[in-house]
């Protein structure tokens, strides 16, 4: 019988043997598609005139529930992320779902006598209001230096007008609306008083409050939907005003990209106030929902042509100036493998970033984590999850992808292309994302790799001015050989539960690709990038910094 030790080396080598295999298959595929591969030439003057290039796609993500915060694994995930990105806040469900404990018109004053007795006020805590798991959810994100971006549901079962019907998440909000509007009004105004009172109102006043989540769906059972929200919006925004009129409220927070310019509308109708407006979009939404129009729009396109009919709705209505906020976004709501689990993700995220710029003052991807429970308890650790970091803290290619681009200046470069980005930092450096896009391998829960349907490689030929003609160049990676954990998964057969030492074996796997250098030659640099693949190439720029 082999040693525990004896027997996890060998593990070890059996993993880094299949690991090798299946990688030099993927190599000789690419080779394969490098003989017929597209070629890209793109100029780019290190001197030229920019626009400004705020990173909107990651100061803001989703997450799982409100009472997961309270997990170790949320927490070292959300750790990971802000370290990677310039993560400043995070959105989830749930703030007002039982499990938190913050209603309860039923709970007796705590030692409410006693405190009598001895002469002392009664807290809100000593009312039907606790704060104990409030508290301790956006204390746990503050000490990591991320602010909440609060979203104000669901709705306590106490409080409900339909206090027995659940949504369908396994976790059964209540999404009804309340059964007196003067007890959701006292709530929504103890609860931003004490937030003022915790955190002091320079703070507070940083956050955003958004009013329910997707009303235009199942979300909500009000009826009708669209007048019984705008109700519903009109309380949340006053008794959020009457705390302090510097707290930021908006909406309607609709999916498919619905609502907005009634919404603004009814807002400017009813002097309803309004800080910003906030709609939802995933690449496989349907244009008969979104657009309302019978078209085959692509997955890499659907996302920011919804944006820009928000954005446009927003510009014609007659509030124009109103900021908006894609507070829900990724390239799937259906977790399909093949998409939010795989290398998809990094040249997706880079051309949805691309068109959707100066559209929009925020986007926040759904989600940062797969510590995650809207369909139930994870059953295998890649199941096309929103996160970037699957259970037990293993990074996905798109994990990498937002830490490459990351790296992007803040002052974007005109290019005629739509497979780059090139920016420049306020040091001088060049940033450059180059991709290849190509549709997800297939659809669906199932899994079903094809990179030998991918298409071509694509060459990019850069022509480069305005930087020394041998400057240095550091290179990411992310692609089917690069940053990608799912090779090293299957290579185990794919199993629905790891052994602590696979759970080791996928975190080493996950890692990022160490960078390649190179240098310029006569201000030249050509590079292949392969199907679903995503580089960020980093230009040092001397002459920028004198």
């Amino acid at each position: 019988m082999m040693s525990f030790r004896q027997s996890r080396s060998a593990g070890y080598s059996r993993l880094r043997i299949a690991t090798l295999f299946a990688l030099t298959i993927m190599s000789s595929i690419s080779q394969a598609q490098s003989q017929t591969a597209y070629t890209e030439t793109l100029t780019i003057d290190a001197a030229a005139q920019t626009t400004p290039f705020p990173h909107f796609w990651e100061k803001t993500f989703g997450s799982g529930r409100a009472i997961l915060t309270l997990r170790d694994s949320y927490r070292k995930d959300l750790k990971t992320v802000k370290d990677a990105t310039a993560l400043q806040e995070v959105r989830f469900h749930g703030i007002f779902h039982d499990e938190v404990g913050l209603y309860d018109p039923d709970r007796k004053p705590i030692q409410f006598a006693q405190m009598k007795d001895a002469g002392a006020a009664p807290s809100d805590n000593a009312g039907i209001y606790n704060f104990s798991y409030v508290d301790q959810i956006y204390d746990g994100l503050l000490d990591q230096g991320v602010r909440p971006f609060v979203e104000l549901g669901f709705m306590p079962r106490k409080m409900s007008s339909e206090p027995d019907t659940s949504h369908a998440f396994w976790y059964k909000p209540n999404v009804a609306p309340p059964r007196d509007y003067a007890a959701w009004d006292a709530m929504i105004t103890a609860f931003a008083q004490h937030l003022v009172d915790r955190y002091g109102i320079d703070e507070v006043a940083r956050w955003s409050f958004e009013v329910w989540n997707e009303p235009n769906i199942d979300f909500w059972r009000g009826k009708p939907a669209q007048e019984s929200y705008f109700e519903l919006y009109d309380h949340t925004a006053l008794a959020l005003k009457k705390v302090s009129p510097r707290l930021r409220v908006g909406g309607p927070a609709t999916a498919q990209a619905g609502w907005t310019g009634d919404f603004l509308r009814h807002c400017k109708e009813k002097n309803i106030p309004v800080d910003f407006a906030s709609s939802h979009v995933y690449a496989n939404d349907t244009a008969k929902d979104v657009l309302h129009i019978d078209e085959n729009i692509p997955r890499d396109r659907m996302v920011c042509r919804s944006v820009r009919k928000v954005h446009d709705e927003i510009t014609a209505s007659p509030l124009p100036s109103t900021p908006l906020i894609f507070s829900e976004y990724n390239a799937s709501y259906a977790n399909e493998p093949n998409v939010t689990d795989t290398t998809y993700m990094g040249p997706w995220l880079a051309t949805t970033i691309s068109q959707c710029d100066g559209l929009t003052e925020a986007m926040s991807y759904w989600t940062f984590s797969d510590v995650f429970e809207e369909q139930g308890v994870i059953r295998t650790p890649f199941y096309g999850g929103f996160g970037l970091i699957a259970e037990h803290g293993i990074p996905k290619p798109a994990f990498h992808a937002f830490a490459m681009l990351h790296q992007l200046g803040e002052q974007r470069i005109a290019l005629n292309s739509d497979s780059a980005i090139a920016t420049r930092s306020s040091n001088g450096t060049l940033a450059l994302a180059l991709w290849n896009y190509a549709p997800p391998d297939g659809t669906g829960a199932a899994y079903t790799p094809s990179p030998t349907k991918r298409g071509p490689n694509r060459v990019f030929n850069l022509q480069l001015t305005g930087v020394p003609a041998n400057a240095s160049a550091t290179i990411l990676r992310v692609d089917e050989t690069h940053g990608n954990v799912i090779a090293a998964y299957d290579a185990m057969s794919r199993p629905a539960f790891l052994s602590r030492t696979q759970i080791t074996q996928l975190r080493e796997a996950g890692k990022a690709a160490p960078a390649e250098h190179a240098r310029l030659k006569n201000g030249t640099l050509t590079l292949q990038v392969p199907p679903q693949g995503l580089a960020v190439v980093l230009i040092e720029n001397r002459k920028a910094t004198h």
